[in-house]
């Protein structure tokens, strides 16, 4: 009995789990609460929302947007600034003209390192170099190296040979 609960309740989600395991314990009785949290490892205050939401016939919307890590840019707000003020000086456009891409010739690890030692955020504030990168290509910036466009060599045409 006791597995065929918790298998019914991890398939469920939100206030249908809710509804579920108030449900249960409510069928235990007194003490059910306690039972649930220490045999099936329900948590206690899952459950008396469940409860709540039974009784009052009012169910909860879940706030799952507000869930999960905020952006770096929350964190520290002129960090986009601090990173376009570094990579603008060594950027530079497509040589073709063909597309708007800044190209620089930064890393992202370089530009992590600047900000350290120029712009004075310590190492334990700023994000990694992966989201660096991903900051850059947000705001344009193309991690390439460009090679220098050359002018087209001159062929010279091949001759037949005369030894034939």
């Amino acid at each position: 009995m006791k597995s065929l609960l918790k298998e019914t309740a991890t398939q469920l989600k939100g206030a249908a789990k809710r509804r579920f395991q108030a449900q249960t314990v409510i069928s235990l009785g007194h003490g059910g609460q306690l039972i649930a949290q220490n045999e099936l490892g329900w948590d206690r205050k899952t459950i008396r929302k469940g409860i709540k939401e039974l009784t009052t016939g009012i169910t909860c919307i879940d706030n799952y947007s507000a869930k999960g890590r905020r952006k770096v840019e929350e964190h520290l707000p002129y960090l986009l600034e601090d990173i376009k003020k570094l990579v603008d000086s060594q950027s530079q456009t497509d040589p073709s003209f063909k597309s708007q891409r800044l190209y620089t010739r930064l890393t992202a690890s370089e530009v992590r390192k600047l900000l350290i030692e120029k712009c004075g955020y310590s190492d334990e504030q700023l994000p990694t170099a992966e989201t660096i990168r991903i900051k850059l290509n947000c705001l344009g910036y193309k991690l390439k190296r460009v090679a220098k466009v050359l002018p087209q060599k001159k062929f010279q045409k091949l001759m037949q040979s005369s030894s034939s």
